[in-house]
């Protein structure tokens, strides 16, 4: 995305990373978005206490979406707006490819 412009390639590229950040969105958002049976005391039988008591799964799908949207949107504008990259991240690992030194 060099120059303003933006080839087929990029958007690939966007479609891709927005679908690994929807999933991960969607198993941060599900444990917000169900109340158990047990929390509820109405357990039905032959089901676990830690079910759904009432799954809504067209409001997490919603919701997922749209920080998906929020989180793509900031990674976007970071990258191109700022021009950040992974290398501008500082280094917190040590670098295992440099010889050690001995000290004095």
């Amino acid at each position: 995305m060099t120059g303003g412009t933006i080839t087929p390639w990029d958007w690939i590229s966007m479609v891709a990373v927005y679908f690994v950040v929807w999933w991960i969105t969607l198993f941060a958002i599900l444990p917000f978005s169900f109340r158990r049976q047990d929390e509820e005391n109405e357990v039905v039988l032959g089901t676990t206490a830690s079910a759904p008591k009432k799954p809504r799964f067209l409001y997490v799908i919603i919701w997922t979406t749209i920080w998906a949207f929020i989180v793509l949107g900031a990674y976007y504008g970071v990258t191109a707006g700022l021009g950040w990259t992974v290398d501008d991240i500082p280094q917190i690992l040590p670098r295992f490819d440099e010889p050690v030194r001995p000290q004095n």
